[in-house]
């Protein structure tokens, strides 16, 4: 059985799409996509293994982060949020991102708490705001 890390939602749409949208859905919550790790490609290159499609989106709302930072200067470790996309074995895309509640229940720091909350309302409304 599978562990979940975070939030999870499957669509009916090609992975090129669903990428787009939740890069869009990203940025009306204020999440700007720092990092994009492609690890079919990586995979290819490093291994030459072939390997369905998959990108980590690392995801940074800035007010956030400068919170966090503001509470804890270590907290970089944790950050930024990331957001899988990935094709499914029958084809279609699911999308997940991080639980900021879970990550940052390694911390004993309640104002980091009260950001993860904010960020993981932000992260399930963009989630939501997919189709």
């Amino acid at each position: 059985m599978e562990k979940s890390y975070g939030i999870r939602k499957t669509l009916d749409a090609p992975f090129e799409e669903a990428l787009e949208k939740i890069t869009a859905r990203l940025k009306e919550q204020g999440f700007g996509v720092l990092t994009e790790i492609d690890i079919k490609a990586t995979f290819k290159k490093k291994l030459d293994i072939d390997f369905r499609r998959y990108i980590i989106l690392g995801a940074c709302n800035p007010n956030l982060a400068h919170r966090a930072f503001q509470n804890e200067l270590e907290i970089g470790l944790l950050l930024p949020c990331n957001v899988i996309v990935y094709e499914t074995d029958d084809h279609k895309t699911t999308v997940s991102v991080i639980d900021p509640i879970m990550m940052m229940g390694v911390t004993d720091n309640k104002a980091l708490g009260e950001v993860a909350i904010e960020a993981r309302g932000r992260l399930e409304k963009a989630l939501n705001a997919l189709n």
